[in-house]
């Protein structure tokens, strides 16, 4: 049975008169891939910072690997790799020359250093671009070399903050196999994205957090079983939409309905059960169906019905 390798406790971050976190209790489990979702502003790279020992908590308890992180920071640092949202590279620098500054900074040393810039650039699989400059990488091969570098001196526990920002598929698909790999390989992993397909790949346990507090927390499947919303897109070819639209509303499962011209947008519980009542009302008042489709519910459905779908600046 995996143990328990971070435990956070009334976990609080207060700026004066704004609380950018809130009260947070999570445990996260050896060899665990564990997701932090939320809006823009929500608290999760505060969060991030704060895990990694960047930033003082205002209250609460972090205990990493058995360790007070307040108490034994430099010791518990020593176990911790990040990976920030900003690139944090040389751009006048080759790749390699990068590591080579940074691993000093870890500490690394001769061949010991060399040997494992070796195994980093293997794992972001840009071993043939090493000596070219950063400033002639895409954004993509930047955020991979930033993941080198965060592996370098092979953390126990490894922090990303939205690490697809910006890149290309096929950097993200390299990004993605690094992260699987290494998880298989034992090392844990948090992880924050704006990504729900990412975190439903990759992720055994999300915490959705908003307004600085945790809103959720299971496995993807779990809640898009308790939580998640289908949508059953009907269009209407008379002019009978208003009063479909009336009656549908009615419907002890629907949560809610968006219409568009002659096509309603119906969120429901159980698209199953509900699209019979559905059909049943349009025969019901003569209405001609035009199409019908139904979109299953997923981690993005269960992400928008619990932050809300307004834009976040």
């Amino acid at each position: 049975m995996n143990s328990e390798i971070l435990i956070v406790r009334n976990l609080s971050k207060s700026y004066r008169t704004v609380s950018a976190v809130q009260d947070l209790s999570f445990t996260i489990m050896r060899g665990e891939i564990f997701g932090l979702l939320g809006p823009n502003g929500a608290g999760k790279s505060t969060t991030l910072a704060i895990l990694a020992g960047l930033l003082p908590p205002s209250t609460g308890q972090i205990t990493l690997d058995g360790l007070d992180l307040s108490k034994n920071l430099t010791t518990a640092k020593a176990r911790i790799g990040l990976v920030p949202q900003d690139i944090a590279l040389y751009p006048t620098l080759s790749a390699r020359d990068n590591l080579v500054f940074w691993g000093r900074i870890y500490g690394l040393r001769g061949k010991e250093l060399q040997k494992r810039i070796d195994e980093v650039l293997e794992i972001v699989q840009l071993t043939d671009r090493a000596n070219e400059l950063v400033n002639v990488y895409s954004g993509g091969m930047k955020r991979r070399i930033n993941l080198a570098i965060g592996l370098l001196h092979q953390p126990e526990i490894l922090f990303l903050d939205e690490p697809t920002v910006g890149v290309d598929p096929q950097s993200r698909n390299a990004i993605f196999k690094a992260v699987e790999a290494l998880n298989h390989a034992g090392l844990t992993v948090i992880y924050t994205t704006h990504y729900m397909e990412e975190a439903e790949r990759l992720c055994q346990r999300v915490a959705i957090i908003d307004h600085g507090q945790i809103i959720a927390m299971d496995t993807p499947a779990n809640l898009v079983r308790s939580q998640g919303l289908s949508v059953i897109r009907l269009s209407i070819l008379d002019g009978l939409i208003g009063s479909v639209e009336q009656q549908v509303r009615e419907l002890p499962m629907v949560r809610e309905v968006n219409r568009q011209d002659h096509t309603l947008n119906i969120h429901v519980q159980d698209a199953q059960k509900t699209l019979m009542e559905v059909l049943q009302i349009t025969r019901g008042l003569s209405a001609q169906v035009t199409a019908l489709e139904i979109l299953n519910a997923s981690l993005e459905t269960v992400f928008l019905n619990l932050t809300g779908k307004n834009l976040r600046e």
